[in-house]
């Protein structure tokens, strides 16, 4: 990937505001950032903006996949602000020593369903998911379907890199049956149900999945009441 690294020294915050058009909080927040190193692709900015802006202020229960550095967490905790709660997980004991620091940090897999209920149990519940973990193709899977139905109701999931879904080291590939925007298909399919006959693939997913969303990289499922619809003629 290094034939798309930014240059080195060059203005991040201005690539960002010119490329993208976004100016706001979270463009300072990781463009100004002096603490622990905050890695990501800079077009993935505005959309945390998007979809996570809305919890800001509130007491809102973030759960991320994947502590590496340590400074994503710091951003998230500005951002989010003091009243949120903040949780990471890595399975590299040596992220143990952001534990406590701008969230809480545990130890352990993000394919193992005993770990993950037994951390958002903890937490209080979850309203917003960021899995920025192994990128593996069976473990963003398995993070998935673990924690989806875990989600409280007008929660986010959103998961990121998976541009790893082409890379077959990460169990993906261009034709592979494991690419995860596969699977992804299938959830569009159970939210479309009620047009034909084949049920639900997942149903411990797919009858709780109200949107469905595909940037570069990255996918966002929001979880609301899902109703079979109807529709009227008036006038």
């Amino acid at each position: 990937m290094r034939r798309l690294r930014f240059e080195e020294g060059a203005d991040v915050a201005q690539d960002i505001r010119d490329k993208y058009a976004f100016d706001g909080d979270l463009l300072a927040l990781f463009s100004e950032n002096k603490g622990e190193v905050v890695h990501k692709w800079h077009h993935y900015i505005p959309i945390y903006d998007r979809y996570f802006s809305q919890f800001r202020g509130g007491k809102v229960r973030f759960l991320e996949i994947g502590v590496n550095k340590g400074g994503s967490l710091q951003m998230w905790r500005s951002y989010f602000g003091q009243d949120a709660t903040v949780f990471g997980i890595d399975i590299n004991p040596d992220c143990a020593k952001f534990d406590g620091e701008a969230g809480q940090v545990r130890i352990g897999s993000q394919a193992d369903p005993e770990f993950l209920n037994k951390v958002v149990d903890e937490m209080g519940g979850v309203d917003v998911v960021l899995d920025d973990g192994s990128h593996k193709m069976e473990h963003v899977r398995a993070s998935l379907e673990i924690l989806f139905p875990r989600l409280a109701e007008n929660g986010i999931y959103m998961i990121e890199d998976l541009h790893t879904a082409y890379f077959p080291k990460y169990g993906g590939g261009y034709r592979s049956g494991d690419n995860f925007f596969r699977y992804v298909r299938e959830l569009i399919d159970d939210m479309h149900r009620w047009y034909h006959r084949k049920g639900l693939r997942h149903p411990d997913l797919g009858g709780q999945v109200s949107g469905l969303h595909i940037h570069d990289s990255i996918t966002v499922i929001e979880k609301q009441p899902v109703h079979r619809p109807t529709h009227s003629r008036v006038g």
